[in-house]
């Protein structure tokens, strides 16, 4: 699958942008474990444009976690393209157009899945900022603002005459937001347009590597993103990786995913400073599944997520790794 000039392999498996999620150092643990493509975290055309500090270090992009999409939301045209421009000397390998954020500050304000309501300006945004770069410019929606009203099939190939290089689709309408299960059915009815021509990236409920599979192989899209599955748990990568090319690879040890926990932690507190640092991972840690299945854990967990230094949350994690491991061995 190419994107302009980016290939990206066969089957590729890509990280979702998430606000608050997806930071530098998190797409680079992503693709160290098998991601094809990351995506940053959401960009505010209106914040950065005003050179909002906290926007424009979104921008930051590691060397080695390429190739990177930066991905900007607004619902107006000229601030999208002063913002496309700005994303352009950040020197991204792609630039994404968000149409599917559900969430109420950004869709409810007209920018994100809001789009969604307004087609012609849809459109007329994402004509505008694929004449503006000379970037690949690719765009990411869901299937329609409610269950009356899904229209991805011809918004398609709406987009595609835009001019965009590939298009992401995460199978729920605005109105599910992330409740119910994603509809791949309406994901795979885009192919059946003989003139939608651009790569089809699915997005929605991908959890395990038999899920991609089938993805690709019931579904008929040309890549695979992954959300949510992957806070707390990047090693999905490597996990939904091997699985779709069969190959039998050396499983992420428990002690390997300890490690890369502390990374995130390290690598976060590094950026930032140590209290809002540990505050930025708790989402990670609140949602990996390593901590699942632990018998009476409550308290623990009570614990590991109230730690405010390194020094106590690394305390925790040790006591938590030593009881896994007890657990394992008995």
């Amino acid at each position: 699958m190419k994107i302009g000039n980016i290939d990206l392999g066969d089957r590729p498996v890509m990280l979702a942008p998430m606000e608050d999620v997806t930071d530098s150092s998190f797409r680079l643990i992503c693709k160290e474990q098998g991601a094809d493509m990351v995506y940053s975290e959401f960009v505010s055309a209106d914040a950065l444009i005003r050179n909002i500090a906290a926007t424009t270090r979104k921008l930051a992009i590691n060397p080695a976690e390429r190739p990177t999409v930066i991905q900007i939301y607004g619902r107006e045209v000229e601030p999208m393209i002063e913002a496309a421009k700005i994303v352009e000397a950040a020197a991204p390998d792609i630039l994404d157009i968000n149409f599917g954020c559900p969430v109420k500050k950004v869709a409810g304000k007209g920018a994100g899945a809001g789009m969604l309501r307004d087609i012609p300006k849809m459109l007329e945004i994402t004509s505008a900022v694929v004449k503006a770069v000379n970037l690949p410019v690719t765009v990411k929606t869901r299937i329609g603002w409610d269950c009356n009203n899904i229209i991805i099939k011809d918004l398609a190939e709406q987009l595609q005459d835009c001019g965009i290089q590939a298009l992401t689709v995460h199978g729920r309408t605005r109105s599910q937001m992330y409740t119910g299960s994603a509809d791949w059915s309406v994901i795979a009815s885009i192919k059946e347009n003989p003139r939608f021509t651009i790569p089809l990236i699915g997005n929605g409920d991908i959890t395990n590597g038999e899920m991609a599979k089938e993805a690709f192989d019931r579904y008929g899209v040309d890549g695979v993103m992954v959300g949510r599955a992957s806070i707390g748990a990047p090693w999905i990568f490597h996990e939904i990786k091997n699985c779709i090319n069969n190959t039998e690879a050396a499983p992420i040890s428990t002690g390997d995913k300890f490690r890369i926990l502390r990374r995130q932690i390290v690598e976060s507190i590094d950026r930032i400073d140590e209290y809002r640092g540990i505050l930025h991972i708790r989402r990670h840690l609140a949602a990996s599944p390593l901590f699942k299945g632990i018998s009476h854990f409550r308290d623990t967990r009570i614990e590991m997520l109230r730690a405010s230094t390194y020094a106590e949350l690394d305390s925790v994690l040790a006591k938590i790794e030593e009881r896994i491991n007890n657990e394992i061995e008995q």
